[in-house]
């Protein structure tokens, strides 16, 4: 099976007259359709949060299309108009020092552009992406078992993000999704209920959001495909980026 690249923008003239505009964006974001199916989320064999946090769970996910790479700080500054960035060094680094109420600012403001529906993925969205959807092959990062295949993690990165996409994908043609940076998620964190769940969004409400695949400066132990973290939607900081979703047909 293929991957399936989505990468339709709207153009709406009252806001953006210059269809170049529109083509850079366009460029910008690459998206690969993940078919939609079941897995089992979480990882028994984590103890670190209790075996209640980590407990494996049979999800049921629809399709949906998710961003190939994390979204670097070009795309951020074109839109946005400025970066936030610490290392600007590169702009296909990918966008960092931006809290989970930044992302939703910036996919406010990219989706009245583009005349799109972008958001966050959901956590269950993330992990089933990571592990390959349909594909998956069962590594327990994100597209082998070897990290310094597929990401930029504490033994490899010097200490630095890296620009995005220089690393193996995973099976669905996804890049970093284990290290480089962390990845903002849509919901907020709770403990795991271990029952079957379709297209689960989390709790309503809470005071933290759900962080998910490690980063530059962290052990193979926190990339893991199943590991998670969390941080006040407020929190920023030079390890933490995102990456969009765009809904299923």
């Amino acid at each position: 099976m293929r991957n399936y690249i989505l990468s339709i923008i709207v153009c709406m003239p009252f806001v953006f007259s210059n269809a170049q505009d529109l083509q850079k964006i366009e460029k910008m974001l690459e998206f690969v359709k993940v078919e939609g199916g079941t897995f089992m989320m979480g990882d028994n064999s984590i103890t670190y949060f209790g075996q209640k946090e980590a407990a494996e769970h049979e999800v049921e996910i629809s399709t949906f299309y998710i961003q190939a790479t994390e979204l670097t700080q070009e795309l951020w500054e074109f839109t946005m108009g400025s970066n936030p960035s610490e290392d600007k060094s590169r702009m296909d680094n990918p966008v960092t020092n931006v809290s989970w109420n930044d992302c939703q600012e910036f996919i406010k403001k990219l989706n009245l552009i583009t005349g799109n529906k972008y958001r966050l993925p959901t956590e269950a969205e993330w992990e089933y992406a990571a592990r390959g959807g349909k594909l998956s092959k069962g590594y327990k990062f994100a597209g082998s078992d070897n990290l310094d295949e597929i990401a930029w993690y504490s033994e490899n990165s010097n200490k630095k993000i890296h620009p995005v996409a220089k690393k193996k994908p995973n099976e669905l043609g996804l890049y970093d999704m284990s290290g480089n940076v962390w990845e903002w998620c849509q919901d907020w964190y709770r403990g795991y209920i271990v029952e079957f769940m379709t297209n689960p969004k989390g709790p309503d409400n809470g005071e933290t959001k759900i962080i998910r695949g490690g980063s530059w400066n962290f052990v193979p132990a926190i990339c893991r495909l199943a590991r998670r973290h969390y941080g006040e939607p407020s929190q920023k900081g030079n390890r933490g980026g995102f990456r969009l979703l765009s809904p299923g047909e």
